[in-house]
């Protein structure tokens, strides 16, 4: 039954087995012609019913099982003539009904050679034979719905465990990615203010030893070099976590103001100057970035409380300070109100770190004035 099932499952398949069949049950019935209870065109006809429809098993399945087993039980009541092909074929297409089909229609389909079984017979011969197909018969079809039973349940445990793993894999995932934030945010924040805090130290304090000086740059050349491991270790987070790879970047300074006032053109089509005053130095890394933050932010606020005022913002280079001005000439009275958000608060903070001082509020004759003072440490790249 394997082998005529293998067979089955090749692209001619059902239709090779089904005329195989065929041919054996006609040759069955021309040896058994003189004991079949029926002339001889009918037995063979009802030998091509019980054999020739599971040439359909793959397209009309139902109509195959239901047209193979009344074509039997009608040769095994009737007439007695239902022979082993035909038998062979009944087997076959409750076994792929009960794959392939309807379970429930499987097993009704065997109830009728119970019938047969019970209907008392006239010859113990076809009772024999009908309880021996029934039994045949509820064995293919209970193998069938077992082999799919279980193939629906390696897939649903396949389906389970690729969910489960993705949801797995989407979790560490996540996590992962909370990592990368919390060490960008929180502790590259800390790290780049000790080596901005060192760098202030080592160059702001009057009559500093030797030895304490070299302390100092050695804390901050520490605190760079685990910056740097840190932005290594972030790219590999975001790569593990799925994230767009981030395009390195210097971070920015004094020589990207131009850039930075041009997008602010570009986005209010205000008119926003630079001007500069003083010898124009190379100020220490930390220094810049803080200057270019504080002058970025005060470009967001008055493009979001004085949309269309025009800006000026002015550096100025002084021997032991940089001092920056950004002032806008939206509504004095407006500008009063303005709220103190995160935005100053921001910059509040960044100033402090590097040792300056920052004001800011209502600018004389109107506007909003921001003003900052920061320890103007020449970079150490230029000693």
């Amino acid at each position: 039954m394997r082998g005529a099932q293998r067979i089955a499952g090749s692209a001619d398949g059902p239709a090779g087995v089904a005329a195989v069949l065929a041919l054996l049950a006609a040759f069955e019935i021309a040896v058994r012609a003189a004991g079949i209870q029926a002339n001889l065109p009918l037995a063979l006809l009802l030998a091509l019913c019980t054999t020739a429809p599971a040439a359909l098993v793959r397209v009309h399945l139902t109509t195959a099982a239901v047209t193979v087993t009344a074509a039997s039980v009608l040769a095994l009541a009737g007439f007695q003539c239902l022979t082993l092909a035909g038998l062979a074929a009944q087997l076959l297409v409750l076994h792929r009904l009960g794959n392939r089909g309807s379970r429930r229609l499987a097993v009704l389909m065997v109830l009728p050679y119970v019938a047969v079984a019970l209907a008392d017979p006239e010859t113990t011969g076809v009772r024999v034979y009908a309880v021996l197909v029934a039994v045949f018969a509820a064995a293919a079809a209970a193998d069938g719905i077992g082999r799919r039973t279980r193939a629906e349940a390696v897939a649903r445990d396949a389906t389970e465990r690729a969910i489960a793993d993705t949801l797995l894999e989407h979790a560490a995932r996540g996590e992962r990615a909370r990592i990368a934030r919390e060490l960008h945010d929180v502790v590259a924040h800390h790290i780049s203010m000790i080596s901005v805090q060192a760098e202030t130290a080592r160059l702001a304090t009057p009559g500093m030893p030797e030895a304490g000086a070299k302390r100092l740059l050695d804390i901050g050349n520490t605190a760079r070099a685990a910056l740097t491991e840190m932005r290594r270790l972030l790219g590999v987070l975001r790569e593990d976590a799925g994230a767009p790879p981030v395009t390195r970047k210097p971070q920015p300074g004094l020589t990207q103001l131009n850039e930075l006032l041009d997008e602010a053109r570009e986005a209010t089509g205000a008119s926003t100057r630079l001007i500069v005053s003083g010898p124009v130095a190379p100020l220490d890394p930390g220094i810049e970035l803080t200057s270019y933050r504080i002058v970025q932010e005060a470009l967001t606020n008055a493009r979001r409380h004085a949309p269309g005022a025009a800006v000026d913002v002015e550096l100025r280079y002084a021997p032991e300070a940089l001092e920056l001005r950004i002032r806008d000439n939206g509504p004095g009275p407006a500008a009063e109100n303005r709220p103190s958000g995160h935005g100053l608060l921001g910059m509040r903070e960044r100033v402090a770190a590097v040792g300056g001082e920052l004001r800011s509020g209502p600018a004389p004759g109107g506007g909003f004035l921001v003003e900052a003072r920061l320890p103007a440490a020449v970079s150490e790249a230029v000693r």
